[in-house]
């Protein structure tokens, strides 16, 4: 057989991800404040997208989306969408998620074949049930903030050279109050003696509010109790000895404080009174924002309604008339393929935003029905479940349901809960029934230990006869890990916690 370069021709399958293949996969991602902010740098660029401003602008303007039924092939997949895509069918869309259509669409496609006596109710949107929700964020009052307080206190009191270096020293101070930057490398840095730099930063200390600019939590407290004029000797001794305070070793601090029982427990009850972390009380340069739910749960008779948040999903149009003004113009071949361009991106954005929010609703439903339990009774009935379970009741692909609980939140009457919060792993029942969820068991070992004696602390090994007594078969390392995970410490430690308290009492 001879060398040489020939052609071949082959076939075969590949799957493509075309760019809106790819936009559509981030957006089920997104949460609906991110959405938000997608939608507003779509609408810098491209001319034919516009927010819905009212009722006058959807007339004439657009036409409503056609409804994709969950029954079809088509509703199943981002990628069959994709490929379902018709530029003469394409005509201008808007996704309205006040509109009746969407609303009554939504809850059939959602809840169909979920009627065996559980019923849900699944909302496509449209707001919550109260009307339109307030915004929360323009009540929040613009406090001053712990640098911006200490500066205003600097400059009463300080001037010149002095002034520098407080505003210097006071940068490096954290939200908490603390000053954790090395000094010597600062007065290094400022050409100024280190002298200097440790005077100031004692003026700094005795500001308001009391142990702000220390360097360890135990001068924090001695700061604090020196401005209540409470740092006696025996004090002292004790802030220097906190490590015996942490671990309930309380002859060895009678004996270094030189006090009896009555005094040091008006010393440590004095101490608990004081402030860890003075700084916290001020308000941060940066906004905090509050979680927003994705996702609203109601009690609806029997059953539940499902309901998009829609104060957060902005109304989207595609402009008819101008596009209709734009293509009627003489244009170049250029301008031409611009246009169109615009027009069927609009157009996949609407049909990607309307396949995520009844997606969303989906998968929200079959977590409700899966926990119906927990919406009822609490956490304690929370049952063990995966992904794939989800993904196997909806027909749908198991990634895409990880995509659609990520950074969503839902709300229902027992609070607020990220969507991932429902997928738990499961703990054998000790009388060989359904598994229980790891969150159940928690919640159970949390109310065990708040319930405890403080003469009678529960150990981890009768824990988990008690848990078993519940029914969890469960092994001592398990209860372990989950009480760590709980934050709540040993029997040992919480003995020694407790007994403090006593003492502080």
């Amino acid at each position: 057989m001879g060398l040489g370069p020939r052609l071949d021709l082959r076939q075969s399958q590949s799957l493509v991800m075309t760019p809106q293949l790819q936009q559509a996969i981030r957006l089920l991602a997104l949460s609906n404040l991110e959405i938000e902010g997608f939608i507003a740098e779509e609408l810098e660029k491209n001319p034919l997208l516009d927010s819905g401003g009212g009722d006058e602008a959807a007339d004439g303007e657009s036409t409503e989306l056609e409804t994709v039924s969950q029954d079809g092939e088509q509703a199943e997949t981002i990628d069959l969408l994709v490929q379902s895509g018709d530029a003469e069918r394409d005509a201008p869309l808007d996704v309205n998620y006040d509109s009746e259509d969407f609303h009554q669409d939504s809850a059939a496609d959602s809840m169909r074949g979920l009627d065996g006596g559980l019923g849900l109710e699944g909302l496509g949107g449209g707001g919550s049930a109260s009307g339109e929700a307030p915004d929360y964020d323009s009540f929040a009052s613009e406090d001053i903030s712990l640098h911006e307080h200490l500066l205003a206190q600097a400059g009463a009191c300080l001037a010149g050279t002095d002034l520098i270096v407080a505003g210097r020293l006071i940068e490096q101070i954290d939200e908490t109050g603390y000053f954790l930057a090395p000094v010597l490398e600062l007065a290094q840095r400022l050409g100024v003696p280190l002298a200097d730099v440790e005077r100031v930063l004692a003026v700094i200390q005795g500001f308001d509010p009391a142990g702000v600019g220390a360097r360890s939590l135990a001068e924090c407290l001695a700061l604090q109790a020196k401005d209540a004029d409470r740092y006696d000797p025996a004090m002292a001794r004790l802030i220097d000895n906190l490590d015996y305070l942490a671990t309930g070793n309380f002859a060895a601090l009678r004996r270094i404080c030189g006090v009896d029982d009555e005094d040091l427990g008006d010393m440590v009850r004095e101490l608990r009174a004081y402030d860890p972390k003075p700084g916290c009380r001020f308000g941060q340069s940066e906004r905090v924002d509050a979680i927003v739910p994705d996702v609203f749960v109601a009690r609806r008779g029997h059953g539940w309604a499902i309901e998009l948040n829609g104060a957060t999903l902005p109304r989207l149009l595609v402009n008819r008339s101008y596009y209709t003004e734009l293509s009627g113009g003489a244009q170049d071949k250029q301008s031409k393929a611009w246009l169109s361009e615009c027009l069927a991106s609009a157009n996949w954005l609407l049909k990607a935003l309307d396949q995520r929010a009844r997606t969303i609703v989906k998968v929200s439903t079959e977590i409700v029905k899966q926990q119906d339990a927990f919406f009822r009774r609490g956490v304690a009935h929370l049952r063990p479940l995966t992904l794939r379970t989800v993904a196997e009741a909806i027909g749908m692909h198991e990634s895409t349901v990880s995509r659609v609980t990520s950074n969503k939140y839902l709300s229902c009457d027992r609070g607020l809960y990220e969507l991932k919060y429902f997928f738990t792993s499961g703990i054998q029942s000790a009388d060989g029934g359904d598994a229980v969820s790891a969150e159940a068991v928690k919640s159970h070992i949390k109310t065990l230990i708040a319930a405890e004696d403080v003469r009678a602390i529960l150990s981890d090994d009768q824990l988990v006869d008690l848990l078993r007594a519940r029914g969890f078969d469960i092994a001592r390392r398990t209860v372990a890990k989950y009480r760590e995970a709980l934050g709540i410490g040993s029997s040992v430690q919480r003995r020694r916690h407790k007994a403090i308290g006593n003492r502080a009492a």
